[in-house]
């Protein structure tokens, strides 16, 4: 469909509450509504229009214009078009319609914004607290411009987490905060009758960073992209990326060719590593540790190859806000592609031995299923929706990067269940080699960062999804004043996935639980502390947050 006849729609839909339309770069369509049309808007986007839910945002612009926003992006796949919805609410009245019983899939992002920036969404079905702890005081909006970012409130006494209520005749068995499968902390409560799992609740949100609130007070458009490299221990070099392109289509520039090209080849290089790194857990998870063994073992030399090529082995530091910071010269070519023909070799006699063994497949196939139905329903991303015969990928549906001109191919199956997702990510592991062989094939000569002549204008939005190895990212970013973004808003692929997650384990085992909810990849916010051991004497030590970061800007070991 074209921008007029989505807009033309959505008029006969909502009338005059359809306030006004922009389309300041192609493939983005930005929508002002009424408040008390949301619901109806969103409704019409996803069930007329074949819409997919993305994410919420919700900004404090009681500066700009004296009212909070609340905004709800969508995405057309087949047409390579965003659509965002926004509505202006009073300070006064700072409600609004709840989409989630049209959009199930917006249940968390509207629960975030009532946590976040306090604007309610009446009519949630479940508006308990998602992101701030239950004993998080009242009337306190993380979000908002005068909360400042470092506000360290005091705990309150005798507050429990609310959770729901067990279905009759169930024994409730809680899996987390900390448990041996998950390397961060989260909380799965299952409502079980005997082995067999009736539901679950799920609490996270643990630790929480505070990165958007950073991005929006303290940081600068290009301190930023090293924050975001930070979000996701593995898929790193996706948010950078994801967060530089939303910053670069705010500013109208348009990156080098080269760099373009760097960026394809450094992600799906990341692409790669992180495969291997899933396929090892997995193994572990259900007992198969010859799996992680090899699959580790043959991942290691490509994390050398990034130690190589970058200076880091995992947060690489490329991007910038117009290019990228470090060149790959013609001389490193054959080493990158020697390591990955290893790999290749090595990766092919792992797949063809999990392909052929009986027993794995008995753990895995038919366990942990999410129909094509329920995987469009609740708008799950990557490798989840792929393994259920959803073929969205950013790559080819929002190309980025240097994609429009190596396209990716995009491994799909449709048994719905653990082993097509381990498939979905086995293929992709053998389509990232060919593309980094072909990027290097076609690697343009010349510069690797644009010229930025002016400042980002205020009041310009960008929208970006990238395809990390676990899924869909999403990164939105309203232009500020002072050199910083007015707001960012990120969407991490597990955020999407997780709410899934009751839908895949009903009437599973408890024994299947864990590689069940291993099948999504989940990432969970996990940075507080680094620990340094002395090369030459041995000796270790902690170092909190505010001694890494004297260290870092002073300067010294």
């Amino acid at each position: 469909m074209t921008t007029t006849e989505i807009t033309n729609t959505l008029r006969g839909r909502l009338g005059t509450s359809l306030l006004s339309t922009s389309e300041p770069v192609a493939g983005k369509l930005y929508l002002e509504v009424e408040a008390k049309a949301l619901a109806d808007a969103a409704r019409c986007l996803q069930d007329d229009l074949k819409g997919r839910f993305l994410i919420s945002a919700a900004t404090d612009r009681r500066a700009t214009n004296g009212a909070f926003a609340v905004t709800h992006f969508f995405s057309l796949d087949p047409d390579k078009l965003f659509v965002s919805l926004t509505a202006r609410v009073p300070e006064g009245s700072a409600v609004v319609p709840s989409i989630t019983p049209a959009v199930p899939a917006a249940n968390w992002a509207e629960r975030e914004i009532q946590d976040m920036l306090g604007v309610k969404t009446e009519g949630h079905p479940d508006p308990r607290r998602l992101v701030v702890a239950d004993d998080w005081p009242e009337g306190l909006y993380p979000l908002r411009k005068d909360v400042p970012y470092d506000i360290k409130p005091p705990a309150q006494a005798g507050v429990e987490m609310k959770f729901k209520p067990a279905p009759a005749g169930t024994s409730t068995l809680v899996v987390g905060p900390f448990y041996p499968v998950l390397e961060e902390p989260a909380q799965l409560r299952l409502y079980v009758e005997g082995e067999r799992v009736v539901d679950c609740d799920y609490r996270g949100f643990y630790s929480h960073r505070g990165i958007e609130k950073l991005g929006d007070s303290v940081l600068t458009y290009n301190e930023i992209p090293f924050v975001a490299e930070r979000i996701c221990g593995i898929c790193g070099f996706i948010h950078s990326t994801c967060y530089c392109e939303a910053a670069e289509e705010a500013a109208g520039v348009e990156v080098p060719r080269r760099a373009r090209y760097i960026r394809l080849l450094m992600l799906e290089i990341e692409r790669i590593h992180s495969h291997l790194l899933w396929l090892g857990i997995a193994g572990h998870i259900i007992g198969f540790d010859t799996v992680l063994m090899q699959s580790w073992r043959i991942r290691e030399p490509i994390m050398w190859l990034c130690e190589q090529i970058t200076g880091n082995r995992k947060t690489y530091g490329m991007n910038l806000v117009g290019g990228v910071r470090r060149d790959i010269p013609a001389d490193l070519h054959p080493k990158i592609l020697e390591v990955i023909r290893k790999i290749e070799t090595e990766t092919l006699a792992v797949a063809d031995a999990i392909a052929g063994d009986t027993p794995l497949r008995l753990r895995i196939q038919g366990v942990g299923r999410i129909s094509e139905a329920e995987a469009r329903r609740l708008c799950v991303v990557g490798p989840v929706a792929r393994g259920s015969n959803v073929g969205i990928d950013a790559r080819v549906d929002h190309p980025y990067a240097a994609y429009d001109e190596l396209p990716p191919k995009v491994a799909v199956h449709d048994s719905s269940d653990i082993f097509a997702r381990l498939m979905v990510r086995v293929e992709e592991t053998f389509d990232s080699i060919r593309l980094v062989r072909e990027a290097l094939q076609q690697m343009p000569e010349g510069p690797i960062m644009a010229e930025m002549k002016e400042a980002i204008p205020a009041g310009r939005e960008g929208l970006r999804s990238i395809e990390a190895p676990r899924g869909e990212a999403i990164h939105y970013l309203l232009s500020g004043p002072d050199n910083r973004p007015e707001r960012w808003r990120v969407r991490a692929p597990t955020y999407a996935n997780l709410q899934a997650i009751p839908t895949m384990i009903k009437d599973e085992t408890i024994a299947d639980v864990p590689i069940i909810l291993g099948s999504i990849d989940p990432c969970f916010s996990c940075t507080e502390r680094v620990e340094t051991v002395d090369l030459k004497t041995g000796e270790e030590r902690s170092i909190t947050r505010r001694q890494l970061e004297e260290l870092s800007r002073n300067r010294r070991p």
